[in-house]
């Protein structure tokens, strides 16, 4: 602890009573360590500050501990004023990925990957309810995606897609999804559906907030999560595939399509998270030369996770604004490690995370399973997409994202 900078001298009394006792010479004071507990990848140490420290203290000197000890990864985390947690990481933990058994599972959250501090990256909609994703060819984004549906399947929400490269990505699983668009065309006749049903059900939270003056404080809400269960509506989300697609256009009547389509898709974005409506919006690539709309939309999206992607600017578009500094690490993914990202939102904090491998036909087995569970709402109906005719086991078996 000394040579890595975490002591502080010891106060005067100390000092005194040291030197008056025992005579000997008084050293500096580091923090006081607790009991040493191991983990399946590696130890766990908690530590009590001294006086005067602080938990960036610990974090800063966190690569000299990792050379001190000779681990992979030193990682800290605020237990309680005064008290900070060592994970010592003692291999390469996103080289393999394997999920720890206790990930959280929950309403509207998704464990999807695994963080190199070996903790899940849990997707949570009730946190983060919009989330950009980007990420090249075959740099493990629609892995990412799978693993999402697969996980919202099982759950009592509404499924909605967005694929304009005409269904590839979000085809396999129609059995599970309440409505699929897959050109610019079925997509412009489907987001004022949404934006529509994102109304009525601010209409429902206004009609609960008219209510007598003698009802009950806890029974006034401003949002989905506040009305009783049998009043509250099923959440929706909203994927959206190759977001680029929606941006491009090539004649001017395309063009007023687009404009109309982005304002909606922001309309969404903002207002969404009262009525339960979330976004998770993936492309290979994203700019503001995409078009007007296209960094309105972004500001919209708490959640950030970036893939390999091609160019520097995608990167920075991704996590530029909330951590400059995760941009660099995401231009260094190697394209042999698919999977690999760098997930950030706007709070500042940032963590590279890896999605272990999911067949397509699993994820499309488990929306098969789970058709039952597509919820009932007419004003989608029109937009129900039709099953897959062939299983899609038999499809071509597609490169692992994780080895």
């Amino acid at each position: 602890m000394d040579a890595c900078g975490l002591t502080v001298p010891p106060s005067r009394l100390r000092a005194w009573a040291t030197h008056a006792l025992t005579h000997r010479e008084v050293h500096p004071v580091p923090p006081r360590r607790g009991l040493i507990r191991p983990t399946s990848t590696g130890l766990r140490v908690r530590l009590r500050l001294a006086p005067g420290q602080e938990p960036a203290d610990v974090a800063a000197s966190a690569e000299r501990l990792r050379h001190a000890w000779g681990v992979h990864g030193v990682y800290v985390e605020v237990v309680k004023p005064g008290v900070v947690e060592l994970r010592l990481i003692g291999f390469d933990v996103l080289r393999k990925v394997r999920m720890p058994r206790k990930t959280g599972d929950g309403f509207l959250k998704v464990p999807v990957a695994l963080k190199e501090d070996a903790t899940p990256f849990v997707r949570d909609y009730r946190t983060v309810p919009h989330q950009l994703t980007l990420g090249a060819t075959l740099s493990g984004k629609s892995m990412f995606l799978r693993h999402l549906i697969a996980g919202l399947a099982r759950q009592s929400v509404v499924l909605v897609g967005i694929d304009c490269e005409r269904g590839v990505e979000l085809a396999p699983f129609a059995s599970r999804l309440s409505a699929l668009a897959t050109d610019p065309v079925q997509a412009a006749d489907l987001l004022p559906v949404l934006v529509e049903l994102m109304e009525d059900r601010y209409d429902l939270i206004k009609a609960r907030q008219g209510i007598a003056p003698s009802t009950p404080d806890e029974e006034i809400t401003s949002d989905i999560w506040g009305l009783p269960e049998d009043e509250r509506p099923v959440p929706v989300v909203l994927l959206v595939d190759e977001v680029a697609e929606l941006f491009l256009v090539a004649t001017r009547k395309d063009e007023e399509r687009r404009d109309e389509m982005v304002t909606q898709l922001i309309r969404l974005a903002q207002l969404g998270r009262a009525a339960g409506i979330c976004l998770e919006v993936c492309g290979q690539r994203f700019g503001a030369e995409l078009g007007k709309g296209a960094t309105m939309l972004r500001a919209q999206l708490t959640g950030r996770v970036c893939h390999r992607v091609n160019d520097e600017a995608s990167a920075k578009m991704a996590l530029g604004d909330i951590a400059p500094e995760a941009v660099g690490a995401a231009c260094a993914i190697a394209p042999e490690r698919p999977g690999l990202a760098v997930a950030g939102d706007t709070s500042g904090g940032w963590s590279r995370i890896r999605t272990p491998y999911l067949s397509l036909g699993n994820a499309a087995g488990v929306c098969r399973d789970t058709a039952h569970l597509v919820p009932d709402l007419p004003a989608l109906e029109p937009f129900r997409p039709d099953a897959p005719a062939v299983p899609v086991s038999a499809l071509t078996s597609p490169v692992p994202a994780s080895k």
